[in-house]
């Protein structure tokens, strides 16, 4: 595996990880479990800043090197899926938390 196949896994690893943190961030709502929502929330904004650093190295290798540096592949394209799927659960997710938050504090 090169370095650009090894970066590309982090991303699609780091994101994956983004997205099953939210998704559990969600499942604490369940049980009105407002306090480790939030600290689920956060490690997901944690594994997102990690693979949006991988995004950036790879973007600026390719802005140093040319578009050589990291051919599009279907692996790549399946990284970048997993990131944009990642971030929008995690935004999507903390909003329903905020409007559950809410109706649970006025309810």
């Amino acid at each position: 595996m090169d370095e650009s196949e090894k970066q590309i896994m982090g991303l699609i690893s780091a994101s994956g990880e983004s997205r099953s943190k939210a998704f559990e961030a969600l499942q604490k709502v369940r049980s009105h479990d407002y306090d480790a929502a939030k600290q689920l929330l956060q490690e997901s904004k944690d594994m997102d800043v990690a693979a949006h650093n991988i995004q950036t190295q790879m973007i600026r290798k390719e802005l140093n090197e040319g578009s050589d540096a990291n051919p599009i592949t279907l692996l790549m394209v399946h990284a970048q899926d997993h990131y944009m799927t990642a971030q929008l659960s995690r935004d999507l997710i903390e909003e329903l938390i905020e409007i559950f938050q809410k109706r649970d504090k006025e309810g």
